[in-house]
């Protein structure tokens, strides 16, 4: 008993301790609440990655994304792209927000990218090695980010829509991207892929695209079925497979050789 009352203790002062900081930024006049978490032991510079939330807001999907991150030694920020924290009550309302954005492109980028410089920011970031994730709505904002041409090192966006109104002109994109997408998933269909595809091409980029047969969108969230959408569905294996490449990914464009 005695021994292993001592190994509890060595694991115990071993877990990452963990700080969770509420982080106000400003564009146009609106002041928006992101989450940072990251490793309050680490003294070091490290990684950090944007994570930017579905049509519902910064809810706790992204929260619980962003909590794994920062486990794994990353500086992770979760942002808010509505404003004031604010999360939608129902789904025509987070649609509705949505669509608004889509439909203005100078906006969408404008306050993803002041949510980008809020991140570098801080004191904790290697300003050299941050990147973008985002799921669904998420994923269409953090490829809005490359297109812009951002100074960041890679963009991962999961089931995010991939039309633009604004596509990226050659040698603009200086991320490395990588796309994971469903191969069943209405809201992204196969015209739209391949448009994207010969957009990325036509712009020089670095792309990554993966496929997942027998998958819907919204394939990384548990709590897909429940907002009643056909086209939601959580599939796990489409979830674990796209978490373990974007982990990959990291570590190619941050340099890492499996060190975290």
């Amino acid at each position: 008993m005695p021994a292993r009352a001592a190994s509890s203790t060595l694991e115990y002062w071993q877990m990452p301790k963990m700080k969770s900081d509420v982080l106000e930024y400003r564009h146009e006049g609106v002041t928006f609440r992101g989450r940072m978490v990251h490793d309050a032991a680490r003294t070091a510079k490290l990684p950090g990655v944007l994570i930017v939330h579905e049509a519902w807001g910064l809810g706790e999907h992204v929260r619980g994304r962003a909590d794994r991150l920062a486990e794994m030694g990353y500086v992770a920020f979760a942002v808010d792209m509505f404003g004031e924290g604010r999360q939608a009550s129902s789904n025509e309302e987070g649609l509705g927000w949505t669509r608004d954005l889509r439909a203005n492109v100078p906006l969408l980028r404008g306050r993803i990218a002041a949510a980008h410089a809020a991140l570098l920011e801080q004191p904790q970031v290697d300003p050299g090695r941050v990147a973008a994730i985002g799921y669904c709505f998420g994923g269409t904002t953090a490829l809005e980010l490359a297109r812009s041409g951002a100074r960041i090192a890679g963009v991962v966006s999961f089931h995010g829509g991939l039309a633009t109104t604004h596509p990226a002109e050659p040698g603009a994109v200086s991320a490395k991207l990588l796309v994971t997408t469903g191969a069943d998933d209405p809201f992204i269909p196969p015209a739209q892929v391949q448009a994207f595809v010969d957009e990325m091409t036509a712009a020089r980029a670095d792309l990554q695209l993966i496929i997942y047969s027998g998958t819907k969108h919204s394939f990384t969230n548990r709590r897909a079925g429940e907002r009643g959408i056909a086209a939601l569905e959580y599939n796990q294996l489409a979830d674990e497979r796209s978490w373990n490449a974007m982990h990959t990914f990291f570590h190619e464009i941050f340099g890492l050789h499996n060190t975290m």
